[in-house]
């Protein structure tokens, strides 16, 4: 924060890191100043199940049960991983929580705090974007009802109609991706606030549909949707991820949004509290 009326050669604002959050990161990196700990962990986040016994787990790092034991405590003991019980087994796997906090952490103390790169450059060729029109209203509506299904794209449980969901949208920021002919994702910005103030602060969406993914669609469509903000003079973009969708937070990461927060049980999803992730992209100043 910048203190208006007084004139200093450094900018004047508060201590990023507070002595709370320093001892928490602190114990976080030293439970992962161990070489066996940082495998076990990669190896747990990369697993593609999602979790893994411990026996394998030890397996697969060559060391001994006991040994292997030892350090899933110690990494469950700071949240990084969650342990349950199946049988006479103990399954591990990663906390979704862990996926944010931890980079956020990092981001905190290295004070990474200048402009980030808008997106990545290597797009698809074969993925294009354009304007949304009233005659994508119908396939956008399917899109998002995909997202609503799986339950880790939104906390909304009934689909509105297109009409309703349109509606919620700045015009000239709704862009729709095609690929092979059809639409197969969109994004949009809502405003944030009907106070003048904030005009240029908008909440970002992006859906693909299930079966384009892993093709770039997102990524194509969130270039378009932040440099068009930037054109259009919107200063901050912000949106809210379920930290289960590691996917979509570290392609917000690429397009140059932060983690600001992990809010904690912040609302219900079928009556299950659950946690999202607060990101934010600022628009260069330059």
């Amino acid at each position: 924060m910048y203190h208006v009326g007084v004139t200093t050669t450094q900018p004047l604002r508060p201590p990023l890191v507070d002595v709370a959050a320093a001892e928490t990161y602190a114990e976080w990196f030293r439970t992962l100043a161990d070489a066996t700990r940082v495998r076990l962990l990669h190896t747990v986040a990369t697993s593609p199940a999602g979790a893994i016994r411990v026996g394998d787990l030890a397996a697969q790092l060559e060391i001994s049960q006991s040994t292997c034991s030892h350090h899933v405590r110690k990494l469950a003991d700071v949240g990084f991983l969650m342990i349950d019980r199946v049988g006479t087994s103990s399954i591990v796997s990663v906390n979704p929580t862990c996926c944010t906090g931890l980079p956020h952490a990092a981001d905190v103390v290295m004070g990474t705090m200048a402009p980030l790169p808008c997106c990545p450059a290597d797009l698809p060729g074969d993925v294009t974007t354009r304007a949304m029109t009233t005659q994508d209203q119908s396939v956008v509506r399917d899109i998002y009802a995909e997202g609503v299904a799986g339950r880790n794209a939104t906390f909304e449980t009934t689909v509105p109609t297109a009409s309703d969901l349109a509606a919620r949208w700045l015009p000239g920021h709704r862009w729709v991706a095609e690929l092979e002919g059809r639409v197969v994702g969109w994004a949009a910005i809502s405003p944030t606030s009907t106070r003048d103030c904030y005009a240029g602060v908008g909440e970002t969406s992006v859906y693909v549909t299930d079966g384009a993914r892993g093709r770039g669609v997102g990524k194509t469509l969130l270039h378009r949707l932040v440099t068009e903000a930037d054109d259009a003079d919107l200063w901050t973009l912000q949106t809210s991820i379920f930290p289960e969708n590691r996917a979509s937070i570290a392609l917000h990461h690429t397009a140059g949004f932060q983690t600001l927060a992990v809010r904690s049980r912040i609302a219900q999803l079928d009556g299950v509290w659950r946690d999202t992730v607060l990101l934010e992209r600022r628009r260069s100043t330059d």
